[in-house]
């Protein structure tokens, strides 16, 4: 078998078999297809594209290029859930405890964050002493236990996917939808849980920015979920505005918290309780309107903070700065950015705004950045809301003073005010399970 000729079927749009799909990621990660070659491949595949089941096979091999972890150890239904990324997106910290609380079980493993984008686990370690590297048998013990655990992905888990993506990342590849889904969908079929639930993001703050392309993401997901004979599902949610107020990990941590305590934004504590919802439903706790009722119950009642609260503790981290998050520490520099206008804001890019907060040190510009932990962004005027000039529109937060003023520009063009008040948004989009897309607005 010549990979020249895979490649040459699909250049002309032939459908690959098992065998040839298989032995192409076995021989890429082994070393016997150049780097060319498969960028070649890649090319192809992004013009031609792929069916469901070449792109199930093709991920399966992806996952089981490298460690694929059994969750066997831990009792009854794993449940898992995966955001496609966005701007003041902590919704795992929320949903994660949500859950547990609610008798579910999940074993997560998350990124970090680079570019504009946060990562889970970054937001994590802005809490003091807080692991995010446990043993097989810690990570374990401690979802049987308390019914949760967030750590960071393995070294050497779907090792196919990152070899591939380097590769994508300079040959214009990014942007193909069966490779996002692929690369996805390799690391959460290797993570072992037995549901899966996709937040999709859509908008100027995803990478999906717009909403059909954001369902043809949505789609080719759910099938390799099915396809892999796991309990699969999609929300497509909004990123056309920041999620919460908070962007920047120390300041994502403390909303989280008082979203959990019953405090939080309207928009954020929503979309919690989706997305809590749905990965309740695939464990079968009942019916979507059941297990919404289930989200909001332990949100009220403080048991959701609680398994928070222990599952920190049982990472090392300190619970004090949860219990009173003033103690976290604060960034020694703030600038406040005010309207240069009166009227209503009618757009948010929310790439920038993420921009903005990665200025200040809360993000990563490459890889081997430094997170300033308290560095980041606090929102007061979002979408939708009067603003009159000289009013505050969002604070600034750093622990370097001369990042504020580029960080301000940044986000004042990020804002657009106008004099008529915008419609109002839906925070949900739509809903994804085989063979079944459910809209939740009028309009594409």
């Amino acid at each position: 078998m010549r990979i020249f000729d895979i490649i040459d079927k699909k250049k002309h749009g032939g459908r690959l078999t098992d065998v040839e799909i298989e032995y192409m990621i076995e021989a890429f990660i082994s070393g016997k297809i150049a780097d060319y070659q498969m960028s070649a491949m890649l090319m192809a595949i992004w013009f031609r594209g792929m069916n469901d089941h070449e792109l199930a096979v093709l991920t399966q091999a992806m996952a089981k290029s490298g460690d694929m972890i059994d969750l066997s150890a831990i009792s009854g239904k794993k449940v898992d859930k995966h955001s496609t990324g966005g701007v003041g997106d902590k919704t795992t910290l929320v949903v994660v405890p949500i859950v547990a609380a609610c008798g579910g079980k999940v074993a997560k493993m998350s990124g970090r964050g680079l570019g504009h984008t946060g990562g889970t686990i970054d937001k994590l370690e802005a809490i003091p002493g807080m692991r995010t590297s446990l043993s097989q048998e810690e990570f374990f013990a401690t979802v049987n236990k308390i019914g949760a655990a967030i750590i960071g992905q393995t070294g050497n888990l779907a090792p196919a996917d990152k070899k591939i993506y380097a590769l994508r990342d300079v040959t214009a590849t990014v942007d193909s939808i069966p490779l996002i889904a692929s690369s996805i969908m390799s690391k959460k079929l290797a993570a072992g849980s037995d549901c899966i639930l996709l937040d999709v993001k859509t908008g100027s703050g995803a990478f999906m920015k717009t909403f059909a392309d954001s369902v043809k993401l949505a789609q080719k997901m759910v099938a390799i979920g099915t396809h892999a004979k796991k309990k699969t599902a999609a929300l497509i949610t909004d990123m056309d505005i920041p999620l919460g107020h908070a962007v920047g990990n120390s300041l994502e941590v403390i909303e989280a918290v008082d979203t959990l305590c019953g405090k939080g934004p309207d928009d954020l504590t929503e979309v919690c309780i989706q997305l809590a919802a749905n990965m309740l439903y695939l464990l079968e706790k009942g019916n979507i309107a059941e297990c919404q009722k289930m989200a909001r119950r332990v949100l009220n009642n403080g048991s959701a903070f609680e398994k928070f609260i222990a599952m920190v503790a049982a990472q090392g981290g300190d619970i004090s700065v949860l219990r009173d998050t003033e103690k976290f520490p604060k960034a020694p520099y703030k600038k406040s950015v005010l309207s240069d206008s009166d009227g209503y804001i009618t757009k948010m890019d929310v790439e920038k705004c993420g921009i903005a907060s990665m200025i200040l040190g809360a993000g990563r510009e490459n890889k081997d950045s430094v997170i300033d932990f308290s560095a980041g962004i606090l929102i007061t005027k979002k979408y939708g809301d009067r603003v009159k000039k000289g009013e505050k529109l969002a604070v600034l937060y750093t622990g370097k003073r001369e990042r504020l003023e580029q960080a301000e520009n940044v986000y004042k063009r990020s804002v657009k005010i106008g004099s008529k008040k915008p419609e109002q948004r839906s925070l949900i989009l739509a809903r994804v399970e085989k063979n079944k897309i459910e809209k939740f607005f009028s309009g594409e």
